[in-house]
């Protein structure tokens, strides 16, 4: 008899609570709405009277909320306390780990990137690679945020991963090599921008992100290759998941003048639908530029990637992108834990949704140059970043003028191969091309 009184109870304060906020509304509607919370209070109540072993209600409660926002779609979220504060320190740029983001790609938690200068950069960790064990422990099927929280800790301490790679030629069953690495954590403040001069005055910059301290560094680095007599530009997004919005406008704006259109959104919510414009006047609006992507180009990458191209401002050089054109707000809870809501999708200038679509494998952009890699090709070039970005002396960074000297090189059958980053190279050369036409233009 206690059960059912106990269970009368938190189906009134349900009740109650759903009044508050539903008074103005039809009354058909409440009830229905009523009808089914009734369903998940009757389970709750069931649970905690008779289920074999105790359980907190919280755990009840946020269960409930997690299931809830995983029938929306893959980038909603319900997020616990220590996962809300974790993804602010994210999102501002800075936390401690190892320095790589994940996703859930096809059951493992996947890299999607490392973060230039950290632990797992260092060690030779890649985009694609599958974490399969953290300490020993089955990573497969492990959600990203449990495995992030396995992932971080105090600077200093050590993880053990156990990282699978996918053969770009399978032979028979096996179709992966692993490896065992032993990485100390470190206090993480990501190099969201890393840029160099390259031949022909053409200024290079990889954006690895669009956290709190991208737009900052970014005017940073295009001044510093302005002063170096930079008449040419290569933007590079390739592995650049996104991040805020307004970084990504912002950036866009550094080359995007006449008032034109970079991105809008639209929504349920009449106040969903938001224009972003450029100014008046831009910068480097003149300048000659390409972007470079590559499927692991997402959100972020994807709103400047097609600016540029709808606006006709950019070349679009590498493979098609991910596909993410969902808008997420995050809304503090009153027990400080958040939820990670989609409540619009951004458009193109000329209105294309690119959002992807996983059953029939549509959405992304399309670049207008398609320059395809292999993945032995790829994982060079990645590991080579090291000799571009930090040579081991200044006396050699000071040697590497030319295009064909900013990579390193191999040992194959005894003979040193030079390993080219092939998108690069093409962007390069177009570049090059336009300022040869311009010559016989102006000559």
């Amino acid at each position: 008899m206690e059960i059912f009184k106990k269970r009368r109870v938190l189906i009134i304060v349900a009740a109650a609570m759903l009044a508050g906020f539903m008074l103005p509304k039809a009354y058909s509607a409440a009830d229905q709405t009523y009808q089914q919370l009734r369903v998940l209070v009757e389970v709750m109540g069931y649970i905690k009277d008779s289920y074999v072993d105790p359980i907190d209600t919280k755990d009840l409660i946020y269960g409930a909320a997690d299931g809830m926002v995983r029938k929306l779609d893959d980038f909603s979220q319900f997020m616990e306390p220590d996962v809300n504060k974790r993804v602010k320190s994210d999102t501002e740029g800075e936390f401690g780990g190892l320095g790589i983001r994940i996703a859930a790609r096809d059951g493992f938690v996947t890299v999607i990137t490392p973060m230039p200068g950290t632990p797992a950069y260092k060690a030779g960790i890649l985009p694609g690679d599958k974490i399969v064990k953290i300490n020993g422990e089955d990573a497969k099927d492990m959600l990203p945020d449990d495995a992030v929280k396995k992932l971080r800790g105090e600077p200093g301490t050590k993880v053990k991963l156990t990282i699978g790679r996918e053969l770009e030629e399978k032979k028979g069953d096996d179709r992966w090599i692993t490896k065992d690495f032993e990485l100390e954590r470190a206090k993480i403040v990501p190099e969201v921008v890393q840029y160099k001069m390259l031949e022909s005055n053409i200024g290079y910059l990889r954006l690895t992100d669009f956290s709190g301290h991208a737009t900052e560094e970014f005017t940073k680095a295009l001044t510093d290759m302005k002063k170096q007599g930079m008449q040419a530009f290569v933007l590079d997004l390739r592995y650049n998941p996104g991040g805020l919005l307004t970084a990504a406008v912002d950036i866009s704006k550094y080359f995007i003048g006449g008032n034109k259109m970079i991105v809008y959104t639209k929504g349920r919510a009449a106040d969903s639908y938001q224009e972003f414009r450029a100014a008046a006047h831009a910068p480097y609006e003149d300048l000659p530029m390409v972007v470079l992507v590559n499927g692991g180009s997402a959100s972020g990458s994807e709103i400047v990637a097609g600016a540029m191209q709808d606006n006709k401002r950019a070349v679009i050089i590498g493979t098609r992108t991910f596909g993410k054109a969902s808008v997420q707000t995050i809304i503090p809870l009153s027990d400080g834990s958040g939820l990670r809501l989609t409540i619009a999708r951004y458009y193109t200038p000329s209105g294309r949704s690119i959002h992807r679509n996983p059953k029939t494998g549509t959405g992304g952009i399309s670049p207008d140059m398609e320059v395809k890699v292999s993945r032995e090709d790829e994982i060079k070039v990645m590991e080579q970043f090291d000799k571009l970005f930090f040579p081991p002396t200044a006396e050699k960074a000071a040697t590497q003028k030319t295009y064909s000297e900013t990579f390193g090189k191999d040992k194959k059958d005894g003979q040193e191969k030079e390993y080219v980053d092939e998108t690069l190279r093409r962007a390069v050369e177009l570049l090059k091309a336009r300022e040869a036409f311009s010559a016989l233009k102006h000559g």
